[in-house]
C-alpha cells in the first residue's frame, strides 16, 4: 500500500503564498504555472488522433481494456483489486456504446494517464537539494566530515569523485537559444542523481526527465523525484494509449523550451557494454517536437547532447551481469530488488568510493542538431565542411515546412545511428575495466573450447602470474593510448598517470569489501580470478576494441570476447 501510494501520489511542500519565477530562473521554474495545460495539451491531441474514425476508437479501447486485465490479473495486488473491476466491466460495454459514449471513456483514460505521467516542480526543494545533496553524499562517504561540510558549505568528498568533462562552455551558450536534450548512456540507477549534480556543477539547467514508477517506492528518493521534473514511467503498462501519452507528454515538454533528459538505452545496460541498439520511442518525440515547431513557425531550436556516464564502480554490478546471462534475466525489464533498493548498500558504495580520484566521469558530448549535425557556438547546424545550414530545411516541402511522421521516424533512426557512434567515441575507459579486460582475456585463452557460461563456473581456479599481469597491463595501455589519439574513445586521468602495477592495486582494492563476491584477489605472486561475471561485466566496456588493443599472442582470445557484442 505504501509503495503505490508513493509512485502514485506526489508527496509535496504546501504553498503558503505562489512562487513567482524571476526572470533569470530556469525555464522549469515555470512548469507548475503550466502543468495543466501541458497535460490538457496533451490530451487533446491524443483524443484528436483517434476520434476520427470510430474503428481506430474502438480498437484503441480495446486494446487498453485486454492489456490493462492482463497485467493486473498478474499483479494481484491492491491495485489489481482497485481497477480489475472497471477494465473487466469496460471491456464487455465497449461494442454497446455509441460515438459520445465511446469519446468520453477515451477522454477519461487518457486523461488519467496524462496526470500520473505528469511531473511537478518545486523551486525550494531544488534549491535545498542542490546546496544538500553534495554534502550529505560526501558524509556518507567520510561521516566525520558531515557536521563540517554542512555548517561551512564545503563541497566536501563529492567533488573529488565526480569529474565532468566536455565543452561546458559551449552548452552554456546554447541554454538560452533553445531545448537541450541530454541523451546519456544508462549503467545505474543512480544515474540521474549524479547526472543532476553534473549539471548544477557545470552550471547548466536543470532538466525534466523520465523515471520508472519502481523508483518511486523509496520515500527519499520518491519526494526529491516528485519535486525536481520527474515525470513517471510504469514499464508495466503496454498499453498503445500509454506509450502514445508518454511521448507526446515529451515532445510537448520539449516544443514549449523545457531541456530534457532520457536514456535512448532505455534501460541501464544489464551486460555493462556500450549501448548500440537505442529505443527510439523519446528521441523521435524530441525530433517530432522540432517539427511541430517548425510548422507552426515557432523558432526554437533542439539540440541533442550525447552524453556518458562512466563508473569505476557500479552500484548494481552484480545484479546487472546476473540478469543478463540469465533468459529469464534477458526478458525482465524492470528489476525491482537490486543493489539500489537497498539503502545499506548505497552506503557501502559510497564509502567504497571516496577513495577513487575520479571514480564517476561524466563526459557531455558536442552537441549536435536532430539531423546529426554539428552546432556551433551560436546553434546554427554546420555541415562536414564547415558551411552553416538551416536545420529548417529538413522538415520542409516545397518551401513550407510539414508534419511527416513517416519521414521523421527515418531521421530518428539515422540520429540513432549516430548517437551510438557518439557513445564509442566519449567513452571514458576507467581503470576497473582495463584491468578487467586483461584478466577476462587471460581466462579465455586459458579455457580454449569452453563457453561463456562454463566459463562463469570457474571460480577461484584461474591464476595470473602478477609480473604477467603487470606486462600485458602496461601493453594493453599503450595500445588505448594509440587507440585515443585516433578518437576511438577517451581514457581516464588514473589510467594516464598511474603505472600498470599501480592500476592492479587499485582495481583489487575496488572490488574488495563492495560487492557480494570479488572479482579478483592477490595470493602470493599470483592473481587470482575470484568471479568471472563481475570480470565480465566489467570488461564488456572494451568488448568493441578487443581485437585492437591485443597482442599477436591474444588475438585469437580478443576475437572471442569482440564476439560478446552480438549479445547486446
Amino acid at each position: 500500500m505504501l509503495k503505490r501510494f508513493l509512485s502514485e501520489r506526489p508527496l509535496r511542500l504546501p504553498h503558503i503564498r505562489p512562487y513567482v519565477p524571476r526572470p533569470s530562473d530556469p525555464s522549469i521554474f515555470w512548469f507548475n504555472s503550466e502543468r495543466d495545460d501541458v497535460v490538457a495539451d496533451v490530451v487533446n491531441r491524443v483524443c484528436a488522433s483517434q476520434e476520427s474514425d470510430r474503428t481506430r476508437l474502438e480498437m484503441a479501447l480495446n486494446d487498453a481494456a485486454f492489456h490493462e486485465i492482463r497485467r493486473l490479473e498478474k499483479q494481484r495486488d491492491e491495485e489489481a483489486r482497485d481497477r480489475l473491476g472497471y477494465w473487466r466491466s469496460m471491456i464487455r460495454r465497449i461494442g454497446k456504446m455509441d460515438d459520445i459514449e465511446q469519446r468520453r471513456v477515451l477522454h477519461t483514460i487518457v486523461t488519467n494517464m496524462a496526470r500520473d505521467i505528469a511531473g511537478n516542480f518545486d523551486p525550494r526543494v531544488y534549491r535545498f537539494a542542490r546546496k544538500a545533496a553534495p554534502r550529505l553524499i560526501g558524509g556518507v562517504m567520510e561521516p566525520r566530515r558531515l557536521t563540517e561540510g554542512l555548517v561551512d558549505g564545503s563541497p566536501m568528498s563529492l567533488d573529488r569523485v565526480l569529474r565532468v568533462e566536455g565543452d561546458l562552455d559551449h552548452l552554456r551558450n546554447l541554454q538560452n537559444r533553445g531545448s537541450l536534450v541530454f541523451v546519456p548512456t544508462h549503467s545505474s540507477n543512480l544515474d540521474s542523481i549524479v547526472l543532476s549534480q553534473a549539471l548544477e556543477t557545470s552550471g547548466l539547467p536543470p532538466v525534466i526527465y523520465g523515471a520508472g514508477k519502481n523508483l518511486f517506492t523509496n520515500p527519499i528518493i520518491s519526494f526529491f523525484m516528485h519535486n525536481l521534473g520527474a515525470y513517471r514511467v510504469d514499464r508495466r503498462i503496454q498499453v498503445g494509449l500509454y506509450k502514445q501519452v508518454l511521448k507526446l507528454y515529451s515532445q510537448v515538454m520539449i516544443e514549449r523550451g523545457y531541456h530534457s533528459l532520457f536514456f535512448p538505452g532505455g534501460t541501464r545496460s544489464r551486460s555493462g557494454m556500450i549501448e548500440h541498439q537505442l529505443k527510439l520511442g523519446l528521441l523521435g518525440s524530441a525530433v517530432a517536437a522540432f517539427t511541430t515547431n517548425q510548422v507552426r513557425r515557432v523558432d526554437r531550436p533542439v539540440w541533442f547532447v550525447p552524453t556518458t556516464i562512466n563508473y569505476a564502480l557500479v552500484l548494481e554490478a552484480e545484479t546487472l551481469i546476473k540478469d543478463w546471462l540469465t533468459e529469464e534475466g534477458q526478458a525482465r525489464y524492470i528489476i525491482e530488488d537490486d543493489e539500489f533498493s537497498r539503502i545499506d548498500r548505497w552506503f557501502a558504495f559510497f564509502r567504497k568510493m571516496v577513495g577513487m580520484r575520479g571514480g564517476c566521469i561524466i563526459r557531455f558530448g558536442e552537441p549536435i542538431d536532430p539531423f546529426g549535425n554539428a552546432v556551433d557556438a551560436e546553434g546554427q547546424s554546420l555541415t562536414p565542411t564547415g558551411r552553416s545550414i538551416d536545420p529548417g530545411g529538413y522538415v520542409e516541402h516545397r518551401g513550407k515546412a510539414v508534419a511527416d511522421p513517416a519521414r521523421d521516424a527515418a531521421y530518428t533512426r539515422e540520429l540513432g545511428e549516430v548517437l551510438a557512434r557518439r557513445y564509442q567515441q566519449d567513452t571514458v575507459v576507467m581503470s576497473t575495466q582495463v584491468v578487467a579486460h586483461v584478466l577476462y582475456r587471460d581466462l579465455v585463452q586459458s579455457t580454449p573450447g569452453m563457453d561463456l557460461f562454463a566459463r562463469m563456473r570457474l571460480r577461484g581456479e584461474v591464476a595470473v602470474d602478477r609480473e604477467t599481469l603487470h606486462r600485458e597491463l602496461g601493453e594493453a595501455r599503450d595500445r588505448l593510448f594509440a587507440l585515443e589519439g585516433r578518437g576511438r574513445f577517451r581514457t581516464s586521468e588514473v589510467v594516464k598517470e598511474d603505472s600498470p602495477e599501480q592500476l592492479l592495486e587499485r582495481a583489487l582494492t575496488f572490488w574488495s569489501g563492495y560487492h557480494d563476491s570479488t572479482a579478483a584477489t592477490r595470493e602470493g605472486d599470483r592473481i587470482v580470478i575470484g568471479d568471472p561475471s563481475l570480470l565480465l561485466y566489467y570488461q564488456n566496456r572494451l568488448v568493441p576494441f578487443a581485437e585492437d588493443i591485443a597482442g599477436p599472442e591474444h588475438l585469437k582470445a580478443a576475437c572471442e570476447i569482440e564476439q560478446l557484442g552480438v549479445y547486446r
